[in-house]
């Protein structure tokens, strides 16, 4: 376990429950910032790009003393970002495009403190089932897929939609835990 004060800059509970699997010592302090991204940045380049500024934004809040670490996940299809569906409707394409189709789930992680800061990211393959109609209705009707990037929550009912992965599974709930411990303990060296 890190035994160093962490600031998740995350309101996040999947990477609340995730980041507590390797530090004790964990406040969450998300810090609202402006998320626009640049015009004709790729998926990877999106989550490295919105952990840092994320990052940065709750940095300026932070003691020199506490390591600051922020994320962010995208889903996305051909490098085409998948965020958080506005609707039912929205809900509903997203999960027709995904349909029998393999994608892509991107974490970016930015770890900081007063001296520097390291930003890397994890990608993940997640393969759908062909979805019928009435399981896409089935899943939309439920709460599930309105907080949640490209209209899903592995970890949560849409288990049953997805066929396989190749990757790491936590970075697909929103926190590759495995990549940042590593990288966190090399960070605090």
């Amino acid at each position: 376990m890190i035994d160093k004060k962490i600031v998740l800059a995350s309101q996040s509970p999947r990477r609340k429950e995730l980041i507590g699997v390797i530090a004790e010592n964990v406040e969450i302090r998300p810090v609202p910032c402006d998320e626009t991204l640049p015009e004709g940045i790729g998926a990877r380049e999106a989550v490295e790009y919105l952990s840092k500024i994320k990052n940065e934004a709750s940095r300026q809040c932070s003691a020199p003393d506490e390591i600051v670490i922020s994320a962010d996940t995208v889903v996305a299809v051909n490098d085409r970002i998948l965020g958080k569906p506005a609707d039912k409707d929205d809900a509903r394409g997203m999960l027709n495009l995904l349909s029998g189709k393999t994608h892509q789930v991107y974490t970016g992680v930015t770890i900081s403190d007063s001296k520097a800061s390291v930003t890397f990211s994890e990608k993940t393959d997640v393969v759908f089932y062909d979805l019928t109609e009435q399981e896409i209705e089935e899943y939309i009707s439920s709460s599930e897929p309105y907080d949640k990037a490209g209209a899903y929550g592995i970890q949560g009912k849409a288990r049953v939609l997805i066929k396989g992965i190749n990757g790491d599974y936590f970075n697909v709930v929103g926190l590759p835990v495995a990549r940042l411990k590593r990288e966190l303990e090399n960070f605090i060296k």
